[in-house]
């Protein structure tokens, strides 16, 4: 401990000269990546991976990783039960960063914290599961701010400060909350609860899809902004976005991909008033991405059944729920199963080091 305080005392690096020298680099990620988390851990007096983990087994550099696509990859630091982080080169889309990373987390045993950085620019998102992901975004210029730097030395050194208050299940009820109270004004209408449950269905199905990017740019929050001062073209709207998700089609200029499964196998909508969009655009201002898809089940069961309108979370199976089937049933056999494939991949790359000749070399690597 008094070696590693040391050591970061005779190398104290104040934030005026990390934001001074790191505004004027501009070396590509491969060359500046390492060199600028060194100059932070220096910065937030932290220790940097090799000073207190020199065989990198729970804090590293280049920390090899699985993807779940497949193929193999590089975390470039890593640090367990804390953060995986990914750098890319100044002026880069870190959005593509966050979506590189999150194909690691798993090989990285599901780090709390994703960061990424582009030397410039700093996100932190939380992973925690069941937990609604936030971001803690800034850039060099914040880093003068104590607070700022102090987020950021919680992601090296406690990382529970970051965590949200709000979990999965408490967004999912409220979303829920909202929809409750739509389909009760859609039944007290005159429309029939199966026509209220598929329409609120498709409503919801709208929201998740632009939330991962299926819909583009937003498209049907954009049609709720457009209808609330426009009320009486709502239906139709709706109608033209339903009908080109049923085949695949256009809304305007943008194009609309083909959604399959039945949930819209024509193009029916419920005309909506000034409130009914007003309520919808509370739910649409969610984040869907963060919401649990079995609410779906929730409110088309809801939606048949009237009287269940005053319960709200009575049916809902949150995920921890679900899990303890799922894991047991699936997860875990299908983890052992990895475990016992990855050590026949590892005899079999083995075999491959010690072949004598090409072909077998070559028939063992691909064994592999």
């Amino acid at each position: 401990m008094l070696l590693c305080e040391g050591i970061l005392g005779a190398v104290e690096l104040t934030p005026d000269d990390f934001i001074r020298k790191w505004k004027n680099v501009e070396l590509n990620e491969r060359a500046a990546s390492q060199s600028h988390f060194i100059d932070l851990c220096r910065m937030l007096e932290e220790p940097a991976p090799t000073d207190v983990d020199p065989k990198g087994e729970w804090y590293a550099f280049e920390r090899g990783a699985t993807k779940t696509t497949g193929g193999e990859g590089w975390a470039d630091v890593w640090k367990r039960d804390h953060f995986g982080w990914e750098y890319k080169g100044k002026r880069k889309d870190l959005k593509a960063a966050f979506a590189q990373l999150q194909q690691y987390a798993l090989a990285l045993e599901n780090p709390p914290l994703l960061v990424v950085c582009d030397m410039d620019r700093f996100e932190i998102h939380t992973n925690w599961t069941n937990s609604v992901s936030i971001v803690y975004d800034f850039g060099l210029d914040d880093l003068r701010d104590a607070n700022t730097r102090q987020k950021l030395k919680w992601a090296f050194s406690d990382p529970e400060r970051l965590k949200p208050g709000k979990t999965r299940q408490m967004l999912t009820e409220e979303a829920a909350a909202e929809f409750a109270k739509l389909a009760q004004r859609l039944r007290d209408r005159g429309h029939a609860a199966e026509t209220v449950a598929h329409f609120i269905n498709r409503l919801v199905f709208c929201m998740f899809a632009e939330d991962v990017d299926l819909l583009p740019n937003k498209m049907f929050k954009r049609m709720l902004e457009h209808s609330a001062s426009r009320p009486e073209e709502f239906k139709s709207l709706a109608s033209d976005l339903f009908r080109a998700m049923q085949s695949g089609g256009r809304v305007g200029f943008e194009h609309v991909a083909w959604f399959n499964g039945g949930l819209f196998n024509d193009d029916t909508a419920l005309p909506f008033d000034r409130e009914d969009i007003a309520l919808t655009l509370v739910a649409a201002n969610l984040d869907w991405a963060e919401i649990d898809p079995s609410i779906l089940g929730t409110l088309f069961e809801r939606g048949l059944d009237p009287d269940k309108r005053s319960q709200l979370g009575a049916h809902y199976t949150d995920r921890e729920k679900i899990m303890m089937i799922v894991d047991p049933v699936i997860v875990r056999p299908w983890l052992a199963e990895w475990e016992a494939t990855k050590t026949k991949i590892a005899a079999s790359i083995e075999k491959s080091h010690s072949a004598k000749s090409a072909s077998a070399r070559t028939k063992a690597h691909d064994q592999a």
